[in-house]
């Protein structure tokens, strides 16, 4: 599975370049991790391999949970059911690799030490076929956008309240059209964004995410800078050198690079695709949206998840909100990376994050969230 993944101790993530930024006449530096070495003990306390930064720190008596797999918190039902939505409207794209196939087999024919889901005394081998791996991973400036009716109705206003009774017919009019068509090309905005985590998790890549929610001071700024606009997704290959907008180039681009050159058939079905995926959203409007005031690490954290699982999308959310750079580690079912996971912390469940500012290594979607908040959140 490893040589699949060509995965080595060795760093892999090219340093991020310093960029000057008018926040307060500061200059922020992000610095990308070196991949930590592979373990293969079960511990889930806090870990100092990565050199924890002096000014970042855990809570007080901060102790990462015990992974309960399926188990949400019970004052996060709500929340998990809301973004459990992307599974039934998106029919599950982005749950499986490209290629994914599966087979149930006896449970002795699995050796112990590799990853397989086990269900009524059998195991499920699961295979995939990936294309070819970048050497560093994708960048991609995004957010989780997610509008409501209610804040796009405040955002168009209500001038056409309130006029004359003669004027008040083909105001409505005027004022339904706008609406409609603000909401239609919102919702193909947030359809844009999706579709490009889809494929991330679909082609088995890690993302290099730099988080651009709406008064962002950091990111937000850069993309102007680099591409002349700021318009989501951009993407930038530091393999290639390439760098785009525009989430069907992304999209084209990336399959044709490191998949094998098709468009898989939820993402190309046109208004079936943008209705689908706007439904999808209902559940989280508003979250992962808007910027809220934080500490910027120098290192980025690292996320193993992926896009359609209803507990990693409340983590994806709190660390756009706090614009916090994050390389996801994206493995769907069939992805070799289960296998490294598991062999590294002997178990495999994601969210899994790790934070080489502080050196936590932990399980558990409600309680990252608190921790990622109470750590860098002002």
């Amino acid at each position: 599975m490893t040589g699949v993944l060509n995965v080595s101790p060795a760093p892999i993530f090219r340093p991020f370049s310093s960029h000057k930024l008018s926040r307060n006449n500061r200059i922020l530096l992000v610095k990308s991790m070196a991949q930590s070495s592979d373990s293969s003990n079960g511990s889930t306390s806090v870990s100092t391999q990565e050199e924890p930064n002096s000014s970042f720190s855990p809570p007080p008596n901060f102790k990462p949970p015990k992974p309960k797999p399926f188990t949400p918190r019970g004052d996060k039902i709500l929340d998990i059911l809301g973004a459990s939505l992307a599974l039934i409207f998106r029919l599950g794209t982005g749950a499986l690799v490209s290629g994914y196939s599966a087979s149930f087999v006896p449970k002795n024919e699995v050796p112990s030490d590799q990853y397989a889901l086990e269900i009524a005394g059998f195991k499920v081998k699961e295979s995939s076929n990936i294309g070819p791996r970048p050497e560093k991973p994708i960048e991609i400036y995004e957010f989780e956008r997610r509008n409501s009716p209610v804040s796009s109705l405040t955002l168009l206003g209500m001038e056409h309240l309130g006029i004359s009774s003669a004027a008040r017919f083909v105001g409505r009019l005027n004022y339904s059209f706008d609406l409609f068509s603000f909401l239609f090309f919102q919702i193909i905005k947030d359809v844009n964004l999706l579709q490009v985590r889809e494929i991330v998790a679909i082609l088995d890549l890690d993302v290099l995410y730099y988080p651009c929610p709406r008064n962002g001071p950091n990111f937000r700024p850069k993309v102007g800078q680099m591409g002349g606009k700021q318009q989501f997704p951009y993407m930038v290959d530091p393999n290639t050198g390439v760098s785009m907008y525009e989430s069907d180039e992304i999209i084209k681009y990336l399959v044709g690079k490191y998949g094998d050159g098709n468009v898989p058939l939820m993402l190309s079905l046109g208004l079936f695709t943008t209705l689908t995926a706007g439904f999808a959203m209902i559940g989280r409007m508003g979250k992962g949206s808007s910027y809220k005031p934080s500490k910027l690490p120098p290192k980025p954290l690292e996320l193993w998840a992926y896009e359609p699982s209803p507990f990693c999308k409340v983590v994806r959310e709190v660390l756009v909100e706090l614009e916090l750079p994050h390389i996801l580690h994206s493995c769907a079912r069939g992805s070799p990376k289960r296998q490294v996971l598991y062999e590294r912390v002997g178990h495999f469940q994601v969210p899994y994050l790790e934070d080489p500012n502080t050196g936590v290594q932990m399980f558990e979607s409600a309680d990252i969230v608190e921790y990622i908040q109470a750590t860098y959140a002002r």
